[in-house]
């Protein structure tokens, strides 16, 4: 849970971060292409000026300045139009045309719609002559561009920076169950193993001494089923070869089990289809899965009265198992984390059950399980699907 803790903070940083860092980018972003937007205005505006000295030149007039001025702008795109717009000149106006004729008609059109955006500065080039006047339209320059969208960009960099530590930390994280499930199981196959040899070796004395007795069966069934529980815990980090199973014999069995274990309270209730559906399965781990299925359902029922169904489909090319039962139900806040390592809702248990029937159906079976249904006080439905 702690380490669920610290990733959770972890990525919760991470995320602020970036928020932190976006607004900040998008802050300095603006502010900077304001005054750029002012430079490159200002700009615009001694080139205009320069226009009127050039229209306004005569004999005595000492043009070096003002073609210096105005052969200078190697960036801001402008189109000069006179007062009936016909284009006068235009400069850095990236064009598709080729020929000058066609330049013209595509500066022209690009100086209309600058001109009906308000981006362009009145000359008036006779004070005396109000139609006497030239508009020089100008648009952003190649890099005001590029500034106005590199926080985006870099909005896009930062998110997947952020997917990727978080990836990288769920990674790890699963990485690092994935050896506490392998090293926990393989541990407690290990520690159950010798208690078990020695209760069979007892058992077999014990039934040479009372062959009669009629406990000793139910004593060499559980011990049995020890056996087979340490079995179990011995294939989890190992991959398992599933192979050709009947899914009606393995939920047989699973109903045959709980139902001698489980209180005449509870009624187990089979839906199985009349033919046998196939399924390349690991029987004792499938089985498994079914059985935590049902304790969390007989739990669910809190020792009153209800009804477990265990319901088979054969669907095509998969087959579909449900447990439903008339329990307490989950609440909608719980279901997203009713498969995490270490969740229950119990008052006892390590919260591990739904975790490994996950981790069964989906990395051993290449299945799926999920809660198809729950509603609190009337039940809840598991449904696992599996490719046949």
């Amino acid at each position: 849970m702690q380490w669920t803790d610290r990733i959770r903070q972890v990525k919760i940083l991470l995320v602020v971060a970036a928020i932190l860092i976006a607004v900040a980018s998008l802050i300095i972003s603006h502010f900077l292409t304001h005054d750029l937007e002012e430079e490159e205005r200002n700009k615009v505006e001694v080139w205009a000026e320069a226009m009127r000295s050039l229209s306004n030149a005569d004999e005595n007039t000492d043009l070096n300045l003002v073609l210096k001025v105005i052969n200078e702008n190697h960036t801001i795109p402008i189109v000069v139009m006179d007062s009936r717009q016909q284009v006068q000149i235009f400069r850095n106006v990236d064009m598709k045309a080729r020929s000058r004729e066609d330049s013209l008609r595509e500066s022209a059109s690009i100086g209309q719609q600058l001109l009906k955006a308000g981006r362009y500065i009145r000359i008036q080039l006779d004070d005396s002559v109000k139609t006497d006047y030239i508009d020089v339209c100008y648009d952003d320059s190649n890099m005001l561009r590029r500034l106005e969208i590199y926080p985006f960009v870099q909005l896009g960099v930062v998110l997947i920076f952020v997917v990727i530590a978080i990836f990288a930390l769920l990674t790890s994280k699963r990485a690092e169950q994935n050896k506490v499930w392998v090293g926990l199981s393989k541990e407690t196959a290990h520690q159950l193993g010798t208690p078990i040899s020695s209760l069979m070796a007892w058992t077999e004395i014990l039934q040479e001494n009372y062959p009669d007795d009629e406990l000793l069966p139910e004593m060499d069934k559980d011990v049995r089923r020890l056996q087979l529980i340490a079995d179990r815990f011995s294939k989890i980090g190992s991959l398992p070869e599933p192979v050709p199973t009947s899914l009606n014999e393995v939920m047989d069995h699973v109903i045959d089990y709980m139902d001698r274990r489980t209180s005449k309270k509870v009624r187990m209730i089979k839906d199985f289809p009349g033919h046998d559906i196939i399924v390349n399965l690991n029987a004792s781990l499938f089985e498994w899965v079914i059985e935590n299925l049902a304790k969390n359902a007989v739990d669910a029922m809190g020792g009153e009265r209800g009804e477990i169904v265990l319901h088979v489909e054969d669907a095509g090319n998969k087959a579909i198992i449900e447990v439903s039962d008339t329990g307490k139900g989950i609440r909608k806040k719980d279901l997203a984390n009713v498969f995490r390592p270490g969740f229950t809702t119990k008052q006892r248990g390590w919260g591990l059950g739904l975790s490994l029937a996950k981790r069964i159906v989906e990395e051993y079976h290449k299945g799926r399980i999920w809660v198809k249904s729950s509603e609190v006080g009337k039940g809840t439905t598991f449904r696992i699907e599996l490719r046949k």
